[in-house]
């Protein structure tokens, strides 16, 4: 890996080191979703903000895998599938089925989440396409990761699907119960950075680690945020749960 580019990803993990420390000091919450809030500037449609919020990591890290000079491999086409799957899902599934109908986020929200996919995308695309050198698929730890992967995506899905089913209706916001939802407020959180653990144990690669700390960076905060939002509207909320990780924190 050159000097310049892994330079480049310390600043970025460092930077989402700061990020996390002043979202973990400040208590602000994030203004979208339940959180949401005119203080922030223009609104627009929450469904096509974050389609076109996720859309650059969708395209970008995908292309730039494909473009480069490095051979594809089983191994190289093995993180692209992977990529590919996740952010399919978010992309295009995802918003396709919450019922988030005349709801809106601040649009320096969506940007934000825009530029940081762009980048992200970069850095993982670009290391697979011109710096990684060849891998395999037969490695010990492929196997793992997949296993990490697939255990997370399967988490991350199964609570999204609980929580778009209490929307049914439309009866406001309900407390989820069932599977990982006993545990925490934020399984599919706990879902998405399962999975990043596990891609970063199959790809063994600075950039796929940056990502899976941004992730833990972004999310975790945000399921912080969540958590003390049940406590203060539901009397009955469990007082066992925990936010993001069982029995921790």
């Amino acid at each position: 890996m050159t000097n310049n580019f892994s330079l480049l990803l310390y600043i970025w993990i460092g930077f989402g080191v700061l990020t996390f420390l002043y979202l973990i000091v400040s208590k602000i919450r994030t203004p979208y979703g339940r959180h949401s809030s005119h203080g922030w500037g223009i609104m627009v449609n929450n469904t096509w903000a974050w389609f076109w919020m996720e859309f650059p990591a969708l395209v970008v890290m995908p292309i730039l895998s494909i473009i480069g000079p490095n051979e594809l491999n089983s191994f190289s086409i093995l993180l692209i599938l992977i990529w590919f799957i996740h952010y399919f899902n978010r992309v295009i599934i995802f918003p396709l089925r919450i019922k988030t109908k005349g709801k809106k986020m601040p649009i320096s929200i969506a940007l934000s989440a825009f530029f940081f996919n762009i980048f992200n995308g970069f850095f993982n695309g670009y290391y697979v396409g011109f710096i990684m050198d060849q891998g395999s698929i037969y490695n010990y730890n492929v196997l793992i990761g997949l296993l990490i992967f697939v255990t997370g995506m399967t988490i991350n899905i199964s609570s999204d699907n609980t929580l778009i089913s209490l929307r049914k209706n439309s009866e406001g916001y309900k407390i989820p119960k069932g599977s990982f939802f006993n545990f925490v407020s934020c399984p599919n959180y706990m879902g998405e950075i399962i999975e990043w653990i596990g891609y970063s144990v199959i790809a063994m690669s600075l950039p796929a680690l940056s990502f899976t700390l941004w992730t833990f960076f972004n999310l975790v905060p945000r399921a912080l945020n969540h958590h003390d939002w049940y406590l203060e509207n539901f009397d009955n909320y469990p007082k066992n749960r925990k936010a993001v990780i069982p029995f921790i924190l």
